[in-house]
C-alpha cells in the first residue's frame, strides 16, 4: 500500500504540474489548447535524449522546458492573432504531428521502440540514516506549506460565507478532508523515505517541483501581469483600450504554460522509466482538461484538488469496478471513461465553475 500511494503521489504531482500549465493558458488567459500533450512530449523526449548523451539531468530538464516554450512560441506566433477556435484546431494538429514524428523518426526518437535505459534522478542515490532524515525534513516543509495554503483558503472562504450570512459547514468538511489528505500523504511519504528506493526519491522531487511551480504561479497570477491575463480572458478589448499589448501577453502565457508542461514531461518520463510515443496520445490532454474543469478553471488550488480527485477515482475504479462484474475486462476501460463523462455532466449542471471556481469572476466563455 505504501508503494501504491507513492505511485499515486508521483502521478498526481506530475499531472498537477502539467495541468497548472494548462490552467495558466485557459483558466487565466482564455486560450483554448487541445494539444497540451505536445509540450509534454517535447519536454520528455528532450530530457531523456540529452541525459542519455551525458548532459546533467537538471540541465536536461531546463532545456526540455525551453524547447517546449519554443514550440509554444511557434504555435502562438501563427495562431494567437486569430479566433480561439483556430488555436484549438492548430494545437490538436500540432500534438498529433509531434507524436507522429516521435513514432516515425527513428534516427531521433528511436520510433515505436521508444527510449529506454536513460539516466534517472537519484537512481544510484543510497542515503544513510542522516540523509533519510534530511529528506523527511524537506517533505515536512512541503507538508507545512500545503497546510498553510489550505488554512488560507479556508479562512478566506469562511469570512466570505459569514458576510453572506451562510452556513460554514462546507468549510469545516473541506478542512477535515484536506487535512486528512495532507496528513495521510505525509505519513506515507515519511515511511517511503525511511525505506528509501528510487520511487520514494522521485516522489520527493516531484512534490518539490510541484510546490515551486505552484508558488511561482500564485505569485504571478496575483501580480499586475496576472491581472492583465484575467482581463484578457474576460474581454481583451478592455486591456487593449488601456494600452496593453494583448498579443504579447497571450504569447507569454502560452509559452510559460508550455514550458511548465515540458517540465512535467521530464517527471513523466522519469516515472515511466521508458518512453514510447503511445504514452502521449490525445487522451492525456483530455485528462488534463477533466482535472482543470473539475477543480475549477482560473484557480491553482482547484487544479491540484482536481488532480487528487482524478487519481483517487482512477485507483478506486481500477480495483472496485472489476469486483462488480458489470462488464468484462475488455470493456472496463470504456466504462471508466463513461463514468468520468457522467461525473462531468453532473458537475456542469450542479456547479459549472468547478469545485473551487469563482462563478462571479469566471465567465467560462462568452
Amino acid at each position: 500500500m505504501v508503494g501504491y500511494l507513492v505511485y499515486l503521489t508521483i502521478s498526481a504531482a506530475t499531472y498537477g504540474i502539467f495541468c497548472l500549465g494548462l490552467n495558466l493558458q485557459w483558466g487565466f488567459t482564455g486560450l483554448i489548447n487541445f494539444g497540451h500533450v505536445a509540450f509534454m512530449t517535447v519536454g520528455a523526449y528532450t530530457t531523456v535524449l540529452l541525459s542519455s548523451q551525458g548532459v546533467p539531468l537538471l540541465l536536461s530538464l531546463a532545456i526540455g522546458a525551453g524547447v517546449a516554450a519554443l514550440l509554444g512560441l511557434l504555435i502562438g506566433l501563427s495562431t494567437l492573432r486569430l479566433r480561439e477556435d483556430y488555436l484549438a484546431i492548430v494545437t490538436i494538429g500540432v500534438s498529433e504531428l509531434v507524436r507522429l514524428v516521435a513514432l516515425n523518426e527513428e534516427w531521433l526518437t528511436r520510433g515505436a521502440f521508444g527510449v529506454q535505459g536513460y539516466p534517472l534522478p537519484l537512481g544510484s542515490f543510497r542515503p544513510n540514516q542522516v540523509g533519510k532524515i534530511s529528506l523527511i525534513f524537506w517533505l515536512t516543509i512541503i507538508a507545512i506549506f500545503a497546510a498553510w495554503q489550505l488554512w488560507r483558503g479556508l479562512r478566506w472562504r469562511w469570512k466570505k460565507l459569514k458576510k453572506q450570512e451562510k452556513s460554514g459547514l462546507g468549510v469545516i468538511v473541506w478542512g477535515i478532508l484536506g487535512g486528512g489528505i495532507i496528513t495521510s500523504l505525509f505519513i506515507n511519504g515519511c515511511i517511503a523515505l525511511q525505506n528509501y528506493n528510487y520511487k520514494a526519491g522521485l516522489m520527493l522531487l516531484s512534490v518539490v517541483a510541484l510546490t515551486l511551480v505552484y508558488a511561482g504561479l500564485e505569485y504571478l497570477v496575483q501580480s499586475p501581469w496576472g491581472r492583465v491575463l484575467k482581463a484578457i480572458r474576460e474581454d481583451e478589448e478592455i486591456p487593449r483600450a488601456l494600452g496593453k499589448n494583448v498579443f504579447w501577453y497571450k504569447l507569454q502565457a502560452f509559452m510559460l504554460g508550455g514550458a511548465i508542461a515540458g517540465g512535467a514531461g521530464s517527471f513523466y518520463a522519469w516515472q515511466l522509466t521508458n518512453v514510447y510515443p503511445a504514452n502521449f496520445d490525445p487522451l492525456v490532454t483530455f485528462n488534463a482538461w477533466t482535472i482543470v474543469v473539475l477543480g475549477g478553471a482560473g484557480t491553482n488550488p482547484g487544479t491540484l484538488i482536481g488532480a487528487l480527485i482524478f487519481f483517487a477515482y482512477d485507483s478506486l475504479t481500477r480495483f472496485v469496478l472489476p469486483q462488480l462484474n458489470l462488464v468484462d475486462d475488455a470493456r472496463l476501460g470504456a466504462l471508466r471513461v463513461m463514468v468520468i463523462g457522467l461525473i462531468l455532466m453532473v458537475l456542469m449542471v450542479w456547479r459549472p465553475q468547478g469545485i473551487l471556481g469563482n462563478k462571479d469572476e469566471l465567465t467560462l466563455g462568452k
